[in-house]
């Protein structure tokens, strides 16, 4: 969800991003700050609400956790202590197996499913950025779902190749399932259904 606006030509930290105030939003990637894009509009949030009730009623009672933005995770490299972290980003949705995982703070190290939702002015960054990002740090399944569309991308690791495979693309009349969670089958119609009724109106 992030723009391509960015703080200053100045490597960051998450020691840094800790003393950025509340009331702004930014994602680090290798040390370059970007803010976040204005609040995100009404049926982006529409979509969001959707996922996340199958997700959270999937997940109930289950080991694995899913959060909303805001919540950071942190993506170190090899041997950067956590202060250190120069990758920090807010995805639209994340879900998270192993508990060791999290703390107060969100998440510390790749959770295994991430979702973006693309707004006009983020779409590129989290087509391109964001997908070499995800795989580059070994999250299992990356979602981009596209609401003007009406699709959504979906990635998942090649456990041979530590890449990801292939795109899967999957339209408001399919039914999508996440690698994994297999049983968990989403309806495309109930995830774009306010989109449809409205024809789009409020998708800038």
């Amino acid at each position: 969800m992030s723009s391509n606006a960015i703080k200053n030509v100045k490597i960051y930290t998450y020691k840094d991003y800790l003393t950025w105030p509340e009331g702004e939003r930014w994602e680090l990637i290798d040390g370059t700050a970007y803010a976040m894009s204005p609040a995100p509009n009404r049926l982006h949030q529409e979509i969001l609400r959707e996922l996340m009730f199958h997700f959270t009623g999937y997940l109930k009672n289950k080991t694995c956790k899913v959060y909303p933005a805001p919540f950071d995770v942190r993506l170190p490299r090899k041997g950067e202590t956590d202060d250190a972290a120069s990758t920090v980003v807010q995805p639209d949705i994340t879900i998270v197996c192993d508990s060791n995982k999290l703390d107060k703070r969100g998440c510390k190290g790749s959770p295994d499913l991430i979702i973006e939702i693309l707004s006009p002015s983020t779409a590129s960054f989290d087509v391109i950025k964001k997908r070499g990002l995800y795989e580059q740090n070994g999250v299992l399944e990356y979602w981009i779902v596209d609401p003007v569309h009406q699709i959504i991308t979906r990635f998942y690791i090649n456990a041979e190749l530590s890449k990801y495979r292939e795109a899967e693309y999957f339209s408001k009349d399919d039914t999508i399932h996440p690698i994994i969670f297999p049983d968990l089958q989403i309806d495309l119609k109930d995830i774009f259904q306010e989109i449809l009724n409205t024809n789009g109106d409020g998708l800038e």
